[in-house]
């Protein structure tokens, strides 16, 4: 059965109340969002994000209201299939989309199917924006965090890299592109891919030790990866430099869940914790999220405020032309050109944004500055240093 989750923030940006005289015409967005199952931390997280946008945007002006709808899709790439037409059938104008690219992928083809405008900051999978989908567009992207992790590499030159890698689509994807690039430039790398089914990886850490000698393990995978991985790296130590990682390790959560584990571990992020925003409109999302949750602003909570900002903006211009029930909205999505906490934001024709970026933290003692590149940091990065 489909789990339907109006939360309470939901409601609460759904509600906001307009100045007396004020003609707010109601557009209705739907989301699925594993808010259970394996990949809720970032689900949650994503949630949040989006509710701030919603709230920021209603409160910014009163001809429009945008209202969501979103269902757990369990961390389950065919209950998100179901949630998206469920939303698509009760009158969804468009479908903010969930995490993890095999979970992504049939959703966003669904979406495309019965014609649904569909954006995302939760996928990264270059077979994504290769499949001819015209409804279909991200913030974020495999290149973007490639080059990321390659930089701190560059930049540390380490006498090897092991890399152990989800065969998931999106994880082995940056696995498999970081061992070409990386053996392209001269450096050691040996690829470890893992069944996502299995949780023991002691078998996978001694080869590191015994076999690889390396002194970087990269981990491309998510958070109960990590987990299983640094764990297993505790308990045998390799002789490693440093432990490095992709998408949702360097935020505040894994490591107030975990501090044993996360301690000089480096993940790909967009800012530091505590929360350094620079621009105007960083600056508010910070303030209204710490007022909604009580908490600063982190890695995907940030990809679904901007994604959700986006697609509100499209909505209201189509509104205001008159196209929203024909292509209009389609061709606003395509016309999109602005600065974000995230950097500027556009569009090309399949889809993508060709402006992602993103910079590498590292968990100090509950913070996490950022330590690559250069331009970027906040602090200097610790090297060699180890979770042990």
């Amino acid at each position: 059965m489909i789990r339907r989750n109006c939360l309470a923030t939901a409601c609460l940006a759904a509600t906001i109340s307009f100045a007396a005289g004020a003609r707010a015409e109601d557009i209705t967005i739907g989301a699925h969002m594993p808010l259970t199952g394996s990949l809720a931390r970032s689900g949650q997280a994503f949630n949040e994000g989006m509710q701030v946008a919603l709230k920021v945007f209603n409160e910014s002006q009163s001809k429009h209201r945008i209202k969501v709808t979103v269902i757990d899709d369990e961390s389950q790439p065919a209950k998100a299939v179901t949630a998206v037409e469920k939303l698509s059938s009760d009158g969804a104008a468009a479908i903010i989309g969930g995490y993890g690219s095999n979970i992504v992928g049939p959703a966003s083809d669904t979406s495309n199917r019965l014609g649904k405008v569909y954006i995302t900051g939760g996928a990264v999978s270059d077979e994504l924006v290769q499949r001819g989908n015209k409804n279909f567009f991200r913030i974020n992207n495999n290149a973007g965090y490639q080059r990321g992790v390659e930089g701190l590499i560059e930049e540390v030159k380490p006498n090897g890299v092991s890399i152990i890698a989800s065969t998931k689509e999106a994880p082995m994807l940056l696995a498999k592109g970081l061992e070409e690039s990386l053996a392209k430039k001269g450096f050691k790398v040996t690829l470890h891919p893992f069944d996502p089914a299995i949780t023991d990886f002691k078998p996978i850490i001694n080869k590191v030790k015994l076999q690889d000698k390396s002194e970087i393990i990269f981990m491309s995978a998510y958070e109960n990866d990590y987990v299983g991985i640094i764990r297993a790296a505790k308990v045998l130590k390799p002789p490693v430099k440093a432990i490095v990682g992709a998408w949702s390790l360097a935020t505040p959560k894994m490591y107030s869940d975990f501090p044993d584990l996360m301690q000089n571990v480096i993940g790909t992020t967009f800012l530091p914790f505590p929360v350094e925003v620079k621009d105007e409109e960083g600056r508010k999302f910070a303030a209204v999220y710490k007022e909604m949750f009580g908490k600063e602003i982190e890695y995907a909570s940030t990809l679904a405020f901007v994604e959700t900002m986006v697609l509100s903006e499209a909505l209201a211009r189509s509104a205001d032309a008159g196209t929203l029930k024909s292509a209009g909205l389609l061709a606003e999505m395509k016309t999109t050109n602005r600065p974000s906490p995230l950097g500027r934001i556009t569009f090309n024709e399949v889809g993508d944004n060709p402006n992602f970026a993103l910079s590498m933290g590292q968990h100090r003692d509950g913070k996490i500055p950022l330590v690559s590149p250069a331009e970027f940091a906040t602090g200097k990065l610790a090297y060699p240093a180890v979770p042990w």
